[in-house]
C-alpha cells in the first residue's frame, strides 16, 4: 500500500537534467535526469540508487576489508565491486534520462554529444586534481575513468534499448578476452591514482590506463554503461518493470557466480590456474587475488583467469555479477521509493549530488583527520555528507559541482543547436502571440488551459517519462 505523496513530490535537481533546449528561460528548474512520477516529480529511486553507491564506496574506503579472525569484514562483503559498478549503471541511466527515448537526429544529436564531452573534461580535470591528493591506499578514485565512459557513450546515443542490451552483454563478454589478450603486451600502469602531471607526462600511458589497464577499465566498463542506458530508456515508471529488472538482476548474479563454479571447479579450471599463477606469485598474493579482488584486472598467464569471480577483476563473471547486483539493487531502490519516498529522502538528495559528495569524501580520506574508530569515521563522514546534502539541497538544489556541469552542458547545447527555439534545425524560433481581449499580445504558454502550455509541460519532461502504465 502507497501513502499519499510518499514518493511523488520531491524535486532534487542535478546535473544530470535533461535540459531540452526548447525550454522558455523563465521555465522552473526541471528536476535532472529523472522520469516523472504520475504526480509530475522524480523517480526518487534512482536517487536513493545514487546515495547507496555513494554510502557503499564511502564504506570500502573506511572499513577494514577483513575482521580480526582474517575473514571478509562485512561493509566489504556488501560493497565492495559492487558499488563502484552500480554507479556505473547509474551514470549510463543517467546519460539515457538526458539524451531522452526519442531517437536522436542532426544538431540535437550532436548537442547531446558535445555536451557529453563538455561533462567528460569537466568530471576528468577535476578527478586528476583529487587523484594528485589522494593516495591509493586511502581510495582508489573512479572519476577520470568515469570521463572516459561518458565519451564512450557517444557512439551508443542512438542505439535503442534492445540494441544497448545485446552490445552491454557482448562487451561483458568479449571486451575482458580481448583485454585478457591486449594486456599481455601492454606495461604494468604506475602505482597511485592518475594525477594531472600523469597526464602531462605520459598522456598515451595514462589512456591506456584508464581504458584497459586502470582500477576501472573503461572499455570492459562499457557493458555497465550500455545496461545502464538499456534500463534508463525503460518504463521505470512501471512497477512491473521495475520488478522484472530486479528479477532478472538477481537471476544474472547467480548465474554468474554458478559459471564460475562451473568452470574452476566443476571443470576443474582451479588447478591449472594455481599451477600458473604460482610460477609468477606467492600463495598468499594468489589467495589475495581470489578472495580479495585485484586492482581492475587480473594476471594474464592463462585464460583460467577469465573465471574468477572477485571484486574489481573485470573478468565477464565478474561483470556479469556486478550488472546483476546493480540491476537488483536499482530496482529494490525504485521500489521502496514508491512507497518511502519521504523517509528515503535525505539519502534521495545526497544522491542527487554524488559528484560534489564524492570529491567531499575524497577529501576527508585526504586530510589527517580521525576519530580513531573505522565505524566512528564513516558515521561522521556520512553525517557530513548527507547533512550536507539536505541543507543544500533545500536552498540550492543542485550541488555545486553539479550546478557547474549543468550550467557548462546547457549552454553547450544552446550553441551547438544555434540558439534554436525548437527541435528544428532553423533560427531560433519566434514565440506563437495569442491576443488579448484588449489587444494586446501574451505568449500561448501563459495561458494556463492552452495546448502550448501543454506542450511546453511534455517538453520539459524526458520523453520516455511522459506517459504512466
Amino acid at each position: 500500500m502507497t501513502t499519499p505523496a510518499a514518493g511523488h513530490a520531491v524535486d532534487i535537481p542535478h546535473a544530470c537534467e535533461p535540459t531540452t533546449l526548447e525550454r522558455p528561460a523563465a521555465a522552473p528548474a526541471q528536476t535532472g535526469g529523472q522520469r516523472p512520477d504520475r504526480k509530475g516529480g522524480r523517480l526518487i529511486g534512482v536517487d536513493v540508487a545514487r546515495g547507496i553507491a555513494l554510502l557503499g564506496m564511502m564504506a570500502v574506503h573506511l572499513f577494514s576489508p577483513a575482521t580480526p579472525d582474517g575473514d571478509m569484514s562485512l561493509p566489504w562483503i556488501i560493497a565492495a565491486g559492487k558499488s563502484a559498478a552500480l554507479f556505473a549503471v547509474l551514470a549510463g541511466v543517467g546519460i539515457a534520462f538526458s539524451a531522452g527515448r526519442d531517437r536522436l537526429q542532426g544538431r540535437r544529436h550532436a548537442a547531446v554529444a558535445v555536451s557529453l564531452v563538455v561533462r567528460a573534461v569537466i568530471i576528468g580535470v577535476v578527478g586528476l586534481l583529487i587523484g594528485s591528493l589522494v593516495h591509493l591506499d586511502a581510495a582508489r578514485v573512479i572519476l577520470p575513468y568515469y570521463a572516459v565512459l561518458f565519451v564512450l557513450a557517444i557512439p551508443l546515443l542512438r542505439l535503442r534499448v534492445r540494441s544497448l542490451a545485446l552490445l552491454g552483454a557482448a562487451v561483458a563478454v568479449l571486451m575482458p578476452v580481448a583485454s585478457h589478450v591486449l594486456r599481455a603486451d601492454l606495461p604494468t600502469p604506475p602505482l597511485g591514482n592518475p594525477g594531472l602531471g600523469r597526464l602531462l607526462e605520459d598522456g598515451t600511458g595514462l589512456l591506456t590506463q584508464l581504458s584497459l589497464t586502470g582500477v576501472y577499465p573503461a572499455l570492459p566498463w562499457l557493458a555497465y554503461l550500455c545496461v545502464g542506458m538499456a534500463v534508463g530508456r525503460s518504463r521505470l515508471s512501471s512497477r512491473g518493470v521495475v520488478i522484472r529488472l530486479t528479477v532478472a538482476g538477481i537471476a544474472l548474479a547467480v548465474a554468474a557466480s554458478a559459471a564460475s563454479w562451473f568452470a574452476l571447479d566443476f571443470l576443474d579450471g582451479r588447478a591449472p590456474l594455481e599451477a600458473a599463477a604460482l610460477e609468477t606469485m606467492s600463495p598468499e598474493e594468489y589467495t589475495d587475488l581470489v578472495v580479495w579482488g585485484g586492482a581492475g584486472t587480473l594476471p594474464t598467464t592463462t585464460p583460467w583467469w577469465l573465471a574468477v569471480l572477485a571484486p574489481h577483476t573485470s573478468t565477464p563473471v565478474d561483470l556479469a555479477y556486478t550488472i546483476g547486483t546493480s540491476l537488483a539493487a536499482l530496482g529494490v531502490a525504485i521500489l521502496l521509493g514508491r512507497v518511502w519516498g519521504r523517509v528515503l529522502t535525505p539519502l534521495a538528495k545526497a544522491g542527487s549530488m554524488t559528484f560534489t559528495l564524492y570529491v567531499a569524501h575524497l577529501l576527508m580520506l585526504a586530510a589527517p583527520l580521525s576519530a580513531g574508530s573505522e565505524a566512528l569515521d564513516f558515521a561522521i563522514q556520512v553525517a557530513v555528507v548527507v547533512g550536507f546534502a539536505v541543507l543544500w539541497g533545500r536552498r540550492f538544489g543542485r550541488g555545486p559541482l553539479e550546478s557547474v556541469v549543468w550550467r557548462a552542458t546547457r549552454r553547450t547545447k544552446a550553441l551547438v543547436m544555434g540558439r534554436a527555439g525548437g527541435p528544428g534545425e532553423g533560427p531560433r524560433a519566434q514565440p506563437v502571440l495569442a491576443r488579448r481581449a484588449g489587444g494586446s499580445h501574451v505568449p500561448l504558454h501563459a495561458r494556463p488551459n492552452s495546448a502550448w502550455r501543454m506542450h511546453l509541460a511534455e517538453r520539459c519532461q524526458p520523453p520516455t517519462h511522459a506517459r504512466q502504465p
